[in-house]
C-alpha cells in the first residue's frame, strides 16, 4: 500500500467513526502533510481518493469538508426459506447469467469473475511464455489421477495459511472448484438423497445437485454469522440428510465469514448426526483481515469434511484449476475424478506451481485483498449516494461481491429486464435459491474497473431501483 494510500484509509477510518462529522472541516494539506512526515502531494492524493469516494467535499479557498451522508443502509436480516426438501428450479436464468459474460458490450454487475488487470498478475505471462519455448513433451502429454505433484506441494503450503494441516498425498487436483464440487457431491450422495445449504447458496452448486437428481434443505442465513445452527439442528432431527453445503469464509452471496465458535459447533452437529460437510473455500485467500480466517476442514479429526477450492477467483477462472481433500472419501472421491476427467491440464497445473513456488502468488494475494478493500469502500459510497433508502447491503469481509435487499413488493427479475436493455447485467437473488426465493433481491460485483463507465452504470442501476421501489 502507498502511503497515500494508506493517509486515505486512514481518513476513512476516521469518517467513519465519526471523528471527523459530516459538515466538518478536515485538516489543511500542510497540516497533514507535517503531522504524518509526508509530502504535500502525498496529502493531495490522499484527498482526491475521499473526493472520488465522495466521502469528502472541496470548497474554494476553504479546504475540504467531510460530504453530507445518507443514512448507512442496514445489512440483510436473517432469511427465512421453507424447512422442507425442495427440487431445484432456476436453470434457465442460470444459463442466462452465463451467456451474459460473453457480451462485450454488457456492463455484468452479475458475474463471479475477478479483477484480471492487475500488474501482478504479469509474472504468470511471462512464466507461461517460458514454458511454452520449453517444448517439453512431459506438458502435453497425460498428467497423473492426483494431480501434478509440484502443485500438490504448494496447495498443501498454502492450506498452512488457514490451519489446515494436510501433505500433497491429501490432495486431487481438479478441474476448477465446479469439478471438485461436483466429486464431493457424488462421492457423500446419491439421487433422492437430501442435502442442507446455506439460503441463498452459490446456483452453481445448487445446479449441480438439481442434475444428480438430489433435493436440497435451505436453512435460514444470517448476512453476519452465517447458516443457523439452530435451524440446521432441527433439520437434521426432522430428515434424513446426508450432507450439508457451506461457503463459511468470504461466503457467495452474503459476503460473511463464519466466526470460529460456529464452525466448530456445526462440526460437532456433523459428528452427531454422522453426516458430511461440504465446504466450498473458494473465497477464503481474499478475505480482507491477516491472517486468513480458518477452514472447517483444519478442525476435521475423522476426515468427515471434504474441501473445495481453486485458483479461479485469486487468479483466474480460465486457469481451471482446483482441488479437493476429500478426507474419508478419498477412494470413491478418486474414482469420480477418473469417471469425469481423467486428469487435469499439465500445462497450467505446471505454471500456477510456479507462480507459487517463485513467490508471486502471495505478492499478487496481498494486492488483491488490499485492492478488493478499496474497491469495497468506493463501490459502499456509491451505493449509499445513488442508491434509495429502504433497502438492506450486506457488509463483505472479503472477495468482490455484496447482496442486497429490496422491499418485498419490488421484482429485480423485472428490474434487470429493464437493466439489459441498457446494456447493464446483474444477478438477480432467485439464482440462489432452489425455489426461486430472493426475487427481491440482488448481487453485485464490485471488482469490475472503477471508472466512469462503471460509476454510470451504478447510477442507472440506481435510477432504476428509485423508479421500481416507487412504482411497485
Amino acid at each position: 500500500m502507498t502511503r497515500y494510500q494508506y493517509l486515505a484509509t486512514l481518513l476513512t477510518e476516521r469518517i467513519e467513526q465519526g471523528l471527523y462529522q459530516s459538515g466538518e472541516r478536515l485538516p489543511s494539506v500542510r497540516t497533514l502533510s507535517q503531522e504524518h512526515g509526508v509530502s504535500i502531494s502525498t496529502v493531495q492524493q490522499a484527498y482526491h481518493i475521499l473526493e472520488d469516494q465522495q466521502l469528502i467535499t472541496p470548497q474554494p479557498r476553504s479546504g475540504y469538508f467531510v460530504a453530507p451522508r445518507k443514512a448507512i443502509h442496514p445489512v440483510p436480516p436473517l432469511t427465512r426459506p421453507a424447512q422442507r426438501p425442495i427440487e431445484i428450479t432456476q436453470w434457465d436464468a442460470v444459463l442466462e447469467l452465463i451467456n451474459s459474460r460473453s457480451n462485450q458490450n454488457m456492463i455484468s454487475f452479475g458475474s463471479g469473475i475477478p479483477d484480471l488487470t492487475q500488474s501482478t498478475i504479469k509474472p504468470m505471462w511471462r512464466e507461461m511464455t517460458r514454458l511454452a519455448q520449453c517444448q517439453s513433451n512431459t506438458l502435453l502429454s497425460y498428467d497423473s489421477i492426483y494431480g501434478l505433484p509440484a502443485l500438490r506441494e504448494q496447495i498443501a503450503r498454502l492450506m498452512l495459511d488457514s490451519e489446515c494441516l494436510v501433505t500433497p498425498d491429501d490432495i486431487v487436483v481438479t478441474n476448477g472448484c465446479v469439478e471438485a464440487l461436483s466429486i464431493a457431491i457424488r462421492a457423500v450422495c446419491k439421487p433422492g438423497d437430501i442435502v442442507a445449504v446455506e439460503s441463498p447458496s452459490f446456483h452453481g452448486t445448487m445446479q449441480m445437485l438439481r442434475g444428480f437428481g438430489i433435493k436440497v434443505i435451505e436453512i435460514p442465513t444470517d448476512s453476519v454469522t452465517g447458516i443457523s445452527i439452530e435451524a440446521l439442528e432441527l433439520a437434521l432431527e426432522q430428515w434424513p440428510i446426508k450432507a450439508v453445503f457451506l461457503v463459511p469464509n468470504c461466503n457467495n452471496p452474503l459476503g460473511f465469514t463464519m466466526p470460529v465458535e460456529r464452525k466448530k459447533a456445526i462440526l460437532q452437529l456433523a459428528q452427531r448426526f454422522d453426516i458430511a460437510i461440504i465446504e466450498d473455500d473458494v473465497y477464503g485467500e481474499l478475505a480482507y483481515d491477516y491472517p486468513r480466517p480458518v477452514t472447517i476442514k483444519s478442525m476435521d479429526v475423522d476426515g468427515r469434511v471434504l474441501l473445495c477450492s481453486s485458483f479461479s477467483k485469486t487468479l483466474s477462472p480460465g486457469l481451471r484449476i482446483g482441488w479437493i481433500i476429500p478426507g474419508r472419501y478419498w477412494d470413491i472421491a478418486l474414482h469420480m475424478k477418473y469417471i469425469g476427467t481423467g486428469s487435469t491440464t499439465t500445462v497450467t497445473q505446471q505454471l500456477v506451481a510456479n507462480f507459487i513456488q517463485s513467490g508471486h502468488y502471495h505478492r499478487h494475494i496481498r494486492r488483491m485483498r488490499q485492492h478488493y478493500k478499496r474497491n469495497l469502500d468506493i463501490f459502499t459510497c456509491w451505493v449509499r449516494h445513488y442508491f434509495p433508502g429502504g433497502i438492506c447491503v450486506s457488509r463483505p469481509q472479503g472477495s468482490f461481491l455484496m447482496w442486497i435487499e429490496l422491499p418485498e413488493n419490488v421484482d429485480a427479475v423485472r428490474l434487470n429486464q429493464a437493466l439489459c436493455r441498457q446494456n447493464i447485467y446483474i444477478a438477480v437473488g432467485s439464482l440462489f435459491s432452489a425455489s426461486g426465493k430472493y426475487r427481491n433481491c440482488l448481487r453485485l460485483n464490485y471488482a469490475l474497473p472503477f471508472n466512469t463507465e462503471t460509476e454510470g452504470a451504478l447510477k442507472i442501476l440506481g435510477e432504476a431501483l428509485n423508479f421500481a421501489m416507487e412504482n411497485c
